[in-house]
C-alpha cells in the first residue's frame, strides 16, 4: 500500500503526514470559480460529472495533495430523500423544512435515493480513472445530526436551535428522522465505495452544539452504525469521523465508533490531541483555517508545530475547519511547503 494517506489511516506514523485540505476545490481558487460559472449554478457543479470532477481534480493539479475528496454537498441526500433544496447566492442553502409528521410522512426512504444520487457516483468513477497514481480519493457524507439540522430550520443557524426544539420536543419523531438519514447515508456511502472511493469521511460539522445523553443518541451512535455497516459491506475500509468541536468527546471518539481516523477542529491543541486522542488511532487536523487568509511567519511556524506535536503516531495533516473564500492560493503552497520540510 503505497498511498501515504492509505498508509496513515492504517495506523502507520510517517515522516512527513499526508496533507489535503477541506473544502480544497472551492471558490478560492480561480479556476473553480470560472468552472462554476459555466455550470451555473453550484447544484448544476454538483450533478454534473464531469464538471464535478474537474473541479475535483483542480487543487490536486495546482498543489499536490496526497488526497482529493469528491465534490459534492451533505445536503444533496436530504434532496434525495424527497426535500426541496435551492441555494439562494451569498446566503447558502434552503431548504423544505421537517417540523412535524405530516412533513416526515412526505420523505422517501433509503432506497429512493440513487435516481437522484446517480450523477454522483458517475463522479467517483471518473475521479477513480483521472486521479494520479499516488493520490487517494476520499468519499464524504454529512453525518445524521448536521444534515438533520438543517431538514429541520430549512438553513444553517448559528445554534441549530429548531434540531435542539424538535429533539426536545418530539424525541420519537426527531429520532426517526436521524435513523432516516443514517440509513440513507449508509447506502450513498456504500454506492460512492463501489463506485471507487478509498475512503469516506463523515462530516459532523454541528456535533459540538451536542451534549451528555443527546451527544451519545445523535452523534456517536448514528455513526457508530454507519461505520458498522460499511465495514462489513467493505472489509478493510477505512473511515474518517469528523465530530467538530466535540471537545473532551473527542476522547474514546475511535473505540466508540469504529472510526479509523478521528478529524480535529482548532479549538483544541495539537499537544492536547497527542496526549488525549491520537494514542487510540489516527487523527487528521488541525490547522486554524484563518492562516490560509493571512498567511506569513505565523502560518509556517503553526503548520510545522502540529506537524511536530503529531509526529510520534499517524496523522493526516488538514485544516480544523474547511478553507474559506477569501484564502489565498499561496498560502495554501505556503503550508505544503512548510509541512512537507518540518
Amino acid at each position: 500500500m503505497t498511498k501515504l494517506l492509505m498508509r496513515a489511516l492504517a495506523g502507520e506514523p510517517l515522516p512527513t503526514p499526508p496533507i489535503w485540505m477541506m473544502r480544497q476545490a472551492g471558490r478560492y481558487l480561480p479556476e473553480y470559480r470560472a468552472t462554476r460559472e459555466k455550470a451555473g449554478d453550484f447544484l448544476s457543479l454538483c450533478y454534473n460529472p464531469e464538471l464535478a470532477a474537474e473541479v475535483t481534480l483542480q487543487p490536486i493539479r495546482r498543489f499536490g495533495f496526497d488526497a482529493a475528496i469528491l465534490f459534492a454537498d451533505i445536503l444533496l441526500v436530504p434532496q434525495a430523500l424527497g426535500a426541496d433544496l435551492w441555494f439562494v447566492t451569498g446566503e447558502g442553502p434552503r431548504l423544505s423544512t421537517i417540523e412535524g409528521e405530516e412533513d416526515f410522512a412526505k420523505l422517501g426512504g433509503k432506497d429512493d435515493i440513487h435516481d437522484t444520487l446517480g450523477p454522483v457516483y458517475e463522479t467517483v468513477r471518473i475521479l477513480s480513472r483521472e486521479l494520479p497514481a499516488e493520490t487517494a480519493l476520499i468519499g464524504f457524507a454529512g453525518a445524521p445530526w448536521t444534515v438533520a439540522t438543517y431538514m429541520v430550520a430549512g438553513r444553517g443557524t448559528p445554534d441549530q436551535g429548531p434540531a435542539h426544539a424538535l429533539k426536545d420536543t418530539n424525541r420519537d419523531l426527531f429520532t426517526r428522522l436521524i435513523d432516516k438519514i443514517t440509513e440513507a447515508t449508509i447506502e450513498y456511502l456504500s454506492k460512492q465505495v463501489e463506485a471507487g472511493a478509498e475512503t469516506v469521511k463523515i462530516f459532523d460539522s454541528w456535533a459540538g452544539s451536542l451534549k451528555g445523553r443527546d451527544f451519545d443518541d445523535f452523534a456517536l451512535e448514528p455513526t457508530k452504525r454507519i461505520i458498522a455497516e460499511l465495514k462489513a459491506r467493505h472489509p478493510g475500509l477505512p473511515i474518517i469521523a469528523f465530530p467538530r468541536e466535540a471537545g473532551e468527546r473527542y476522547i474514546g471518539f475511535h473505540k466508540a465508533t469504529g472510526a479509523d481516523c478521528v478529524a480535529v477542529d482548532n479549538s483544541v491543541s495539537a499537544d492536547w490531541v497527542a496526549k488525549h486522542v491520537q494514542p487510540d488511532g489516527c487523527v487528521q487536523g488541525n490547522l486554524a483555517s484563518s492562516h490560509m487568509v493571512t498567511g506569513g511567519q505565523a502560518l509556517v511556524d503553526e503548520a510545522q508545530a502540529i506537524t511536530r506535536a503529531l509526529r510520534g503516531g499517524p496523522h493526516i495533516f488538514n485544516l480544523g475547519h474547511g478553507i474559506t473564500p477569501d484564502a489565498d492560493p499561496d498560502n495554501v503552497a505556503r503550508m505544503i511547503e512548510a509541512v512537507r520540510s518540518a
